[in-house]
């Protein structure tokens, strides 16, 4: 436990701690330990409820450190802070979200005499116009907001290299998001890569809302063999959870009435609260509710967001529901995250998450303040999706959590790795292994893995026309590794964990405006003058030029819906084994009180509707 007894405040610059006492009432439990961690140039994981301030108690020490530098050294132009996430869209919001803290200090600064000391951020992603990635080589900023791909990418460049060189402290937002998943045994190695290019220990900051077992986040995060500081405030907050129902029972599939039904109920709860956020599982489920709460709440009141839409209208959704020009806006996963869209009163949930950190994540988009109660509504869809739903609000009261563990060496991940490694610097093959297994999903990797790995990208594999693949020289005598012509342009070209999707560009005309994408077959199918939505706005085909789906405006007709595949989720073991659970409860209580003794099994909880129990 790291003691935090004293006003942490008192060790913070005069400046940062002014601007943070005219802005807040006071710090949160969980800022005052990390203050007091992170301040000792520990590495720490901070998992605390959403709206409990954990982002900008990452912030905060790093902007003090570069306003005591600045102070007395003058601050250069190096970039001393890495924040990653895992959304390019929460990437620029938390860039937003800078912007008042950055503004405050600097003016304190200013008005105390001290010296000029302008504390810059940037966001790098894919996203990034090219302008503004070549400003950031010649002027690079004190903080980097980025993503694990685009981090990837900069440790691979020259560029990126000399930016990355000079960074002290990086944090890894969201980490519950990637630590089970190919990225975060790509995220874990970059890490590692960085650690061996700045050539000094950097301080690993992780931040979470659902983490489960917190002792494994805290080793993928810090590599092997690290001390990391456990800043554990729970994940459980009070909530206002309820299930909604359609007057229609629900039935092995959703009906046509069933559904008119529920988005008539939405259409009410939107209108009885300011702002909604609705959540559903799949895109094109996004624009269909999209499209049936706009014919009950009128035009420009609902709107869309989800991956396939671009980056403009992405931001433009959120900076409409955050100055409260939206009544609902209708999401997948790429607003389940920490990105501030304001004020939000309720989230409405459309069929089961699959998963228990999801749906907290989601809910706690309401009532995103410390003092503040989420407020959340399930809608389930059929009849096993209602009992899904009712398990999953009895496992977020019981404050269960699905378990995470990271992804075991994955070879393919640690191939691309090792190409873009030596593609920008020779390596000792012994100092590479060692680099690796410091990544905590390459503790386990053994050394005649590595090797296999290793002979596998210096001679390439067989095919029809020949031998293909080789990217490495490998000095077998001096037992050095370098990289062939083209290696890097393969690794840069081809990196991330993320699967291909075969999407077409879908461009407005006139304007060459790019409005997002859809599925390949999609497009494919189309023909002209067919009128399909993206981010709840009609559009006519006018044609089909290689990967670009040229559209024109279709004034409001009526739209078919577009799909992309592969996107409905699974469900988690944990809350599989609440469903099992609440199945097992109710057969019991049928066999000793019968039906009326298994509805009030149900009642006991006033998230369930009598309809529901029934």
């Amino acid at each position: 436990m790291v003691d935090c007894s004293e006003d942490v405040l008192d060790g913070f610059h005069p400046a940062v701690a002014e601007w943070f006492r005219d802005a807040y009432a006071g710090p949160t439990d969980c800022q005052r330990e990390a203050w007091a961690a992170i301040k000792q140039g520990r590495h720490t994981l901070i998992a605390a409820p959403t709206g409990s301030g954990k982002t900008l108690a990452a912030f905060l020490a790093a902007i003090d450190d570069l306003a005591r530098e600045g102070e007395v050294f003058g601050l250069p132009d190096e970039t001393r802070v890495l924040y990653v996430s895992p959304l390019k869209a929460l990437s620029n919001d938390v860039h937003r979200n800078l912007e008042a803290p950055l503004d405050g200090v600097n003016r304190r600064l200013f008005e105390a005499g001290s010296l000029p000391v302008a504390i810059r951020a940037s966001v790098r992603t894919g996203d990034t116009p090219a302008v503004i990635r070549a400003a950031m080589v010649r002027q690079p900023p004190h903080i980097l907001v980025t993503t694990p791909e685009s981090l990837y990418i900069l440790l691979t460049s020259d560029s990126g290299r000399r930016m990355l060189r000079t960074v002290r402290t990086a944090i890894i937002d969201e980490i519950h998001a990637v630590v089970a998943t190919k990225r975060g045994a790509h995220l874990a190695l970059s890490l590692e890569r960085l650690r061996q290019l700045i050539g000094q220990p950097l301080t690993r900051i992780g931040l979470s809302a659902t983490q489960k077992p917190i002792e494994e986040i805290a080793r993928f995060l810090t590599g092997a063999n690290e001390e990391c500081v456990l800043i554990d405030r729970g994940h459980r907050r009070a909530m206002d959870l309820g299930i909604e129902l359609p007057q229609l029972p629900l039935e092995a599939v959703l009906s046509h009435e069933a559904a008119s039904q529920i988005y008539d109920r939405m259409a009410e709860l939107i209108q009885s609260h300011r702002t909604t956020l609705v959540f559903v599982n799949t895109r094109r489920l996004a624009e269909r509710v999209a499209h049936a709460l706009t014919e009950r709440l009128g035009d420009r009141q609902v709107t869309s967001h989800h991956g396939s839409l671009s980056r403009e209208q992405r931001l433009a959704a959120e900076d409409r529901l955050k100055k409260g020009k939206l009544r609902a806006l209708v999401a997948t996963a790429s607003l389940e995250l920490g990105i501030d869209v304001g004020d939000i009163d309720l989230v409405c949930q459309l069929g089961s998450t699959g998963s228990i950190a999801t749906f907290v994540q989601r809910v706690g988009r309401s009532g995103h303040a410390i003092a503040a109660l989420p407020k959340g509504r399930l809608f389930p869809t059929t009849r096993d999706d209602l009992l899904e739903c009712i398990a999953l609000i009895r496992a977020t009261r019981q404050g269960d959590l699905d378990r995470l563990s990271a992804s075991s060496k994955p070879l393919d991940v640690l191939a691309q790795q090792m190409v873009a490694m030596v593609s920008a610097e020779d390596w000792c093959e012994e100092q590479l292994y060692r680099c690796i297994i410091r990544a905590y999903p390459f503790r386990d990797l053994s050394r005649a893995e590595y090797d296999e790995v290793v002979r596998m990208l210096a001679e390439g594999y067989a095919t029809q026309r020949g031998m293909r693949g080789a990217y490495l020289h490998r000095d077998g005598i001096n037992k050095r590794l370098r990289a062939r012509r083209g290696a890097r342009l393969t690794a840069v070209t081809c990196g991330g964990a993320i699967p291909d999707n075969a999407e077409y560009r879908v461009v407005l005309e006139p304007g060459a405006e790019i409005l997002g994408a859809v599925d390949e077959h999609f497009a494919i199918d189309s023909v002209v003058g067919d009128v399909f939505q993206l981010g709840n706005t009609s559009w006519r085909v006018l044609g089909l030029e290689g990967v670009t789906l040229r559209v024109a405006d279709a004034g409001g007709q009526p739209p078919s819906i577009p799909f992309w595949f592969g996107e409905a989720p699974g469900r988690s073991h944990e809350l599989s084994a609440s469903l099992s659970e609440l199945r097992r409860d109710l057969a019991d209580a049928l066999d000793h009180t019968g039906l009326p003794g298994a509805r009030d099994t149900l009642l006991v909880d006033p998230a369930f509707p009598p309809a529901a129990a029934a």
